[in-house]
């Protein structure tokens, strides 16, 4: 039996790495997997302030919560507790919820657990904060995308507008630099490319130019 290959693909909020990662494992006919929508549907089945839990009801919680992965492609559909996570873990109040409960070891190794379990069935585009420095050193390929916080927050502030959810600019943006900051300083796992990954900067690329850069690292 062929072993799983594994493709990571890390970033900053706002990069544009769930729908370039959807992209990519559509292009290569392999199965893609949110993170970052883990930590959000952990976030909010744990409720507001789930990161403040004590250390044993919060494992017994996390124990609680079993995800699983479906398809390929466009077609993948992320399971929690064998229901689709949905829209449901794309607003704003999310994110900041799953970038507090991050901060927590527990919620931490209970993740890395997770997603290694689903990587060893089958081949993945995953993508999230530390896949290819953390989760899967041993990736066939890491890359970490970076843009400008500024250009991240009109990004954000455009899908959310999409989405028929309200965008106020300037609020994004300092939630994007108040989350990099608080992940990129973490003590555990903290967000940073693997010392093997090719970064690549999109503040100055379309999506289609990222995704043909993509592409080339990877076909």
């Amino acid at each position: 039996m062929t072993e799983p290959s594994i493709i990571t693909l890390d970033g900053p909020a706002g990069v544009g790495k769930t729908t370039l990662a959807r992209m990519l494992a559509q292009a290569l006919g392999v199965a893609y997997l949110d993170t970052g929508a883990m930590f959000r549907a952990t976030a909010l089945r744990l409720g507001d302030g789930g990161w403040d839990l004590p250390p044993d009801e919060l494992e017994k919680r996390l124990d609680g919560l079993e995800f699983g992965l479906t398809g390929v492609g466009s077609g993948s559909v992320l399971l929690c507790n064998g229901e689709p996570v949905g829209d449901e873990v794309r607003t704003e109040q999310a994110g900041v919820w799953a970038s507090r409960v991050a901060a927590r070891p527990e919620v931490r190794e209970f993740q890395k657990k997770a997603q290694r379990a689903i990587g060893a069935s089958v081949s993945l585009v995953v993508e999230g904060r530390d896949m290819g420095s953390v989760v899967f050193p041993a990736a066939a390929r890491k890359i970490f995308l970076d843009a400008d916080p500024r250009v991240r927050a009109q990004r954000r502030a455009e899908q959310l507008k999409a989405m028929g959810q309200p965008a106020d600019l300037a609020a994004i943006e300092a939630s994007i630099r108040e989350r990099d900051e608080r992940d990129r300083n973490r003590p555990i796992a903290p967000l940073a490319p693997a010392k093997d990954a090719v970064i690549v900067d999109t503040s100055r690329l379309s999506l289609e130019q990222v995704f043909a850069r993509l592409v080339e690292l990877t076909g």
